[in-house]
C-alpha cells in the first residue's frame, strides 16, 4: 500500500467538470438535498487542500480499495485514513468546523470523490481554473439553497472598480457570505499588478466575518485555493465585541477598505448588543440638530447596526462601498442615521440600483450603493459628491438573471474584438464617468451628476437631487412662492364619528376620485365598525383632498379633489391628507394641486417602493407657485365656472331621468 502514497499531482485544467461529476454522482446516490450535498462536497475540498499543503498524501484511495468499495465490501482501511484526515482538517480550521462535524458521504460517495479528486493539484492548478469552477458551480449552488448570500457579480464588480483597492491595503467583509466582495477585490488587485504576491495578499490583508459556519466555509475555500496557505476567514457575529474582532484578526488598528451588503431587515434585539452601538439608542432633534439619548431600542434593523460597525472597522481616512435598501436614503423617520452618517464621513458617492437588481437572487427590495470615507475629525465640509443610477444590468429581472446583450439596429448582437457578446449595461459608464468627476471634472450626464455636500440636506436619494428635481426649484426660486404649510391647515386628527361603531357613514377611498375632474364620483354607505382601518378624516364642505400615498402620488393619475356639498361629513382613507382654511385662493390651489409643478415636488418627495409615500412635513414644505393677483383670480375663475357647468349638466341629467321616471 506504500504505492499510495507516491501519487504524482498534477494541474487539472477543467476542474469545473471534475466538480460537476463529484456532485451529481453524490447527489444522485446518497438522497442528501442539494445544500448538502454543496456541504459535504465543500469538506471534501478542505480535506483535499489540507493534505496538499502539509504534503500528507493520506488523501488517496487504491485500486484494490476503489474495486471493493465498489463491489460493496466495507473498507475500513480507507474510510478510516479519511476520517483521520477530516479530524486533522477540523483541528486546523476550527473556526469554521463544529467540534461534532462528521463526514456523511456514504462508503462509496466518499470513494468515488477520492478517486476523482486525489491525482491533481488543487493548489497547483491555474487560477483561471480554480476561478472558473468556483464562480460557476459554488455560485450557481449557492444561488439554489442559499440565495440570501448571494449579491450579483456585476454589483460586487462595480463596488469593487469604484473604490480600486491597493495592494498594500487592507479589506474586510464582516458579512462576507461566499467571499465575492473579497475574491473580486483580489481579482482587480492582480489585475492591476501583475507580478503580485497573491498568497501575501491573502495571508496578510484579505478578511472576512460571517456568522453562518457553513457560508463562511465556501468563502475560506475560494480564497484557500488562490492563496496557498493562511486565510482570515472567521465565523463569528459582526456585531459582537469589536475589539475582540479586531484582536481576532490581527488588526487593532482598523482597515483601510470595507466592502460588504450586510443582512436586510433582519431584527436585532438583544438590548446588550444594541446598547453597544450610537445606533441602537434613540435620537432627538433640537433645531435640526439630532442627538443620542439614552433609550435603547427594542430592536432596530441590523444593517443601520452594520453601518456603524463598517465605520468602527475603518481607519480613519478609510473607505467603504455597502449595498443598502432605499429607505435608508429617504425615508423621514430615519433622518438621524443620514445625519450620523454625515458626521461620522465624508460621503464619495450615491448610486441608485433598479428595482429588479435582486430579483434573481430572491428579494425585490430596491437599493442604492452608498460609497463613503471615514473622518473623525468631522472638519468643515467643503466638497462635491458623485451621484449615479443603473437602469441597465446586464441581466433580466427573472428568476434566472438571463444576461441581455447590446444589439445593433437591426437586432444582431453586438461583439467584442474577442467575439465575445457585450452585455447591456451601466456600470462600466458610471465607473468612467466617477474617474473623470474625481479628477474634478463637472459632470451631468443622463445617469449621473454631482452636487455640493452643502446642498445636501437630510436624503441621500438619487431622485431627490437629479439635475431636473434641481432645476425646478431653481426656477422656483425666481418667482413669488409660499410654502403649503403656511397657506392652509393640514387636517391629521382623526374624526370622533369613528368612535361610535354603528353610526353610518360615507367612505371615499382613493379610487373614488375622477383624477381629471378634481371630483369625488363615489363613496361607499358604512356603519363605523365595518370600516377598514385606514379610514381616518372628516371631511367638509370645500376642503380638498390630495393623495399622499400610492402608486399614482406624484403622477398624471394623482387623486386630488374637491369637496362638495353632498359629501360633506363623509369620512377619507389616511392615503388622503386634507386642506382647509386657505390663506389664498382655495380654487388656485386646487388648480395648481394638478399641475406639473406640484407633480414634479410630490413625485420628488416620494419615498417607499412597495407602497410610495409623502411624508407630513415634506407635504408641508410643497412650494406653492404665486403669480400676479390677475392671473390667480383669472384661474380662479375658471375654475368655478367649470364647476358650476359641471354643477349644471348633473341636475340637467337628473332633471331628464325624473321625466322618463
Amino acid at each position: 500500500m506504500n504505492s499510495l502514497f507516491d501519487i504524482e499531482l498534477s494541474k487539472e485544467d477543467n476542474l469545473l467538470k471534475r466538480f460537476e461529476e463529484i456532485h451529481d454522482y453524490i447527489y444522485a446516490n446518497d438522497g442528501l438535498s442539494p445544500q448538502q450535498t454543496l456541504e459535504e462536497f465543500v469538506k471534501i475540498l478542505f480535506i483535499k487542500i489540507f493534505d496538499e499543503n502539509e504534503k500528507l498524501k493520506q488523501f488517496s484511495v487504491s485500486s484494490e480499495e476503489w474495486n471493493d468499495i465498489k463491489s460493496g465490501k466495507s473498507v475500513s482501511s480507507f474510510f478510516d485514513r479519511i476520517t483521520a484526515l477530516f479530524d486533522k482538517t477540523q483541528k486546523e480550521y476550527k473556526d469554521i468546523f463544529d467540534t461534532d462535524d462528521r463526514i456523511k458521504l456514504s462508503q462509496n460517495a466518499l470513494g468515488f470523490t477520492v478517486n476523482k479528486l486525489q491525482g491533481i493539484s488543487l493548489l497547483g492548478s491555474s487560477q483561471d481554473a480554480k476561478g472558473l469552477a468556483f464562480q460557476k458551480f459554488l455560485s450557481h449552488h449557492e444561488k439554489d439553497g442559499r440565495g440570501q448570500f448571494f449579491t450579483p457579480e456585476p454589483v460586487i464588480d462595480f463596488c469593487v472598480s469604484m473604490m480600486q483597492p491597493k495592494p498594500n491595503e487592507t479589506i474586510i467583509d464582516p458579512a462576507c457570505g461566499s467571499g465575492g466582495f473579497l475574491m473580486s477585490a483580489l481579482k482587480y488587485i492582480q489585475d492591476n499588478n501583475p507580478k503580485l504576491d497573491t498568497s501575501k495578499v491573502v495571508s496578510q490583508n484579505i478578511f472576512g466575518l460571517d456568522i453562518n459556519r457553513s457560508i463562511a466555509r465556501i468563502a475560506k475555500m475560494k480564497l484557500l485555493l488562490e492563496a496557498n496557505g493562511k486565510t482570515n476567514i472567521l465565523c463569528t457575529n459582526s456585531l459582537e465585541d469589536l475589539d475582540s474582532i479586531k484582536l481576532s484578526l490581527g488588526q487593532k488598528n482598523g482597515f483601510d477598505l470595507v466592502l460588504t451588503n450586510p443582512p436586510f431587515g433582519a431584527k436585532i434585539t438583544q438590548s446588550s448588543v444594541l446598547s453597544k452601538f450610537d445606533l441602537g439608542h434613540k435620537w432627538g432633534n433640537k433645531s435640526n440638530e439630532f442627538y443620542q439619548t439614552k433609550t435603547v431600542y427594542a430592536n432596530q434593523n441590523a444593517e443601520i447596526l452594520f453601518i456603524e460597525r463598517c465605520l468602527q472597522l475603518l481607519k480613519e481616512g478609510g473607505r467603504m462601498a455597502i449595498v443598502l435598501p432605499n429607505g435608508n436614503f429617504e425615508n423621514p423617520s430615519l433622518d438621524y442615521l443620514r445625519y450620523y452618517i454625515k458626521q461620522k464621513a465624508k460621503v464619495l458617492a450615491i448610486v441608485n440600483l433598479p428595482q429588479e437588481t435582486f430579483i434573481p437572487f430572491g428579494t425585490g427590495v430596491k437599493t442604492s450603493l452608498l460609497f463613503l470615507e471615514k473622518d473623525t475629525k468631522n472638519e468643515e465640509k467643503h466638497y462635491p459628491i458623485f451621484f449615479g443610477r443603473i437602469t441597465k444590468l446586464g441581466y433580466q429581472g427573472n428568476k434566472n438573471g438571463t444576461p441581455i446583450y447590446q444589439k445593433d439596429k437591426y437586432g444582431q448582437i453586438i461583439k467584442d474584438e474577442n467575439k465575445q457578446p457585450i452585455l447591456d449595461e451601466d456600470f462600466s459608464a458610471t465607473i468612467e464617468n466617477y474617474k473623470a468627476f474625481l479628477k474634478g471634472k463637472k459632470i451631468e450626464t443622463q445617469n449621473s451628476f454631482s452636487i455640493q455636500f452643502n446642498e445636501l440636506n437630510g436624503r441621500f436619494d438619487y431622485d431627490f437631487y437629479s439635475p431636473e428635481n434641481r432645476k425646478l426649484f431653481s426656477n422656483l426660486t425666481n418667482f413669488k412662492t409660499v410654502r403649503l404649510g403656511d397657506i392652509c391647515e393640514i387636517v391629521k386628527t382623526k374624526s370622533r364619528k369613528l368612535k361610535d361603531p354603528n353610526l353610518i357613514v360615507e367612505y371615499v377611498e382613493l379610487s373614488d376620485i375622477n383624477t381629471h375632474s378634481y371630483e369625488i364620483i363615489n363613496s361607499t354607505t358604512s356603519q363605523v365598525h365595518e370600516l377598514p382601518s385606514r379610514a381616518s378624516y372628516e371631511i367638509e364642505q370645500g376642503d380638498i383632498i390630495t393623495a399622499i400615498a400610492g402608486n399614482s402620488v406624484g403622477t398624471r393619475k394623482h387623486a386630488t379633489a374637491l369637496v362638495t356639498e353632498d359629501l360633506a361629513g363623509s369620512i377619507c382613507t389616511n392615503g388622503f391628507r386634507v386642506f382647509r382654511n386657505f390663506k389664498i385662493d382655495s380654487y388656485y390651489l386646487l388648480y395648481y394641486l394638478k399641475s406639473e409643478m406640484f407633480l414634479k415636488q410630490m413625485f420628488m418627495y416620494r419615498t417607499g417602493a412597495a407602497i410610495p409615500n409623502v411624508s407630513d412635513t415634506d407635504l408641508a414644505n410643497i412650494i406653492i407657485h404665486l403669480p400676479e393677483q390677475k392671473t390667480i383670480d383669472d384661474i380662479s375663475n375658471k375654475m368655478k365656472k367649470a364647476f358650476e357647468l359641471r354643477q349644471a349638466s348633473k341636475q340637467q341629467i337628473e332633471s331628464i331621468e325624473l321625466e322618463f321616471a
